[in-house]
């Protein structure tokens, strides 16, 4: 998983300036003049912070974003202490981090082919990837091996009801994000095991 450290002001600015733009008006007329101004800093600084121009600039943005998603998660699942509400804390803060992400939300409306091609073939593999890497550890002590397929099949249901709303559960809500998990998650894993006590002394 790539990291980025935000220790910049100016680059924390800039991506912060970068998702309101989108929010406001849509990848495809967001100029980096736009960005720049509602960062507050010149166009200059702005090509400093990313060389490789607006898709140097969606690449760093999508990086960052990336990382604040893991943060959420592992603030919501590191210390909850059994697989139910594991699953249940991860779908429901993955679910609500991307439906209320005003760019994300405004590029699933209203610039579809721009933003459903980061979902699939080989960017959808990466993303996988990295929730396997990312989750497994948090599971695994029910799952064993079977935690990283786990991780990136609850992945594939979350973005599929975020991609594709439906009105039978809504995963941003916890009592019909449980409903999914305990119905058809949880039924699914077979090999559910008991994580080992501690010895007692």
């Amino acid at each position: 998983m790539a990291v980025i450290d935000i220790r910049d002001e100016s680059q924390a600015r800039v991506i912060t300036a970068t998702l309101r733009c989108i929010a406001r008006w849509g990848l495809t007329k967001t100029t980096l003049d736009d960005v720049a101004r509602e960062a507050g800093v010149s166009r200059a600084t702005v090509y400093r912070i990313v060389p490789g121009g607006k898709e140097g600039l969606m690449n760093l943005v999508a990086a960052a974003e990336l990382n604040r998603f893991f943060a959420s998660l592992d603030s919501a699942v590191k210390d909850v202490d059994n697989l139910e509400d594991t699953l249940i804390a991860a779908v429901v803060t993955a679910a609500r981090h991307l439906e209320e992400h005003g760019a994300l939300r405004f590029m699933i409306t209203h610039e579809p082919d721009l933003i459903l091609p980061r979902f699939a073939f080989t960017n959808l593999d990466l993303i996988l990837t990295n929730v396997r890497i990312f989750a497994a550890p948090y599971i695994e002590q029910w799952l064993g091996d079977d935690a990283g397929a786990t991780a990136e099949w609850v992945a594939r249901i979350v973005l599929s009801y975020v991609v594709t709303p439906s009105p039978e559960f809504n995963l941003a809500d916890e009592e019909s994000a449980r409903r999914l998990v305990c119905t058809y998650v949880l039924p699914g894993l077979t090999h559910v095991q008991q994580p080992a006590k501690e010895a007692v002394s």
